[in-house]
């Protein structure tokens, strides 16, 4: 199926093409022209499918992951923002 867009009174050319785009995008077009942008071994494509089906099953019965990413402004138990570069500098300036 093509998809097809007709100009609105008054819409430039790059409204054009944005809504252009986000109908590509919600058909999943520009998906299938990702995934189809290199040949894909059977094997391979077996090998996706079954880490997808893993993953969603995992999702299933356990929900999402946690998010390991600290949120702005957030801070970790020391009062830090995370990572341990205070104690790495303490050791250089010793020697």
């Amino acid at each position: 199926m093509a998809i097809r867009i007709k100009s609105r009174s008054g819409e430039s050319a790059e409204g054009m093409l944005r809504r252009f785009k986000k109908l590509c995008e919600k058909e999943g077009l520009t998906k299938d022209i990702k995934r189809k942008e290199y040949y894909e071994k059977p094997s391979e494509r077996a090998r996706r499918e079954a880490r997808k089906s893993v993953a969603r099953r995992m999702r299933e019965l356990f929900g999402p992951p946690p998010d390991k990413r600290k949120g702005k402004g957030e801070r970790d138990e020391r009062g830090g923002r995370g990572g341990d570069r205070g104690e790495r500098n303490q050791s250089y300036a010793s020697m």
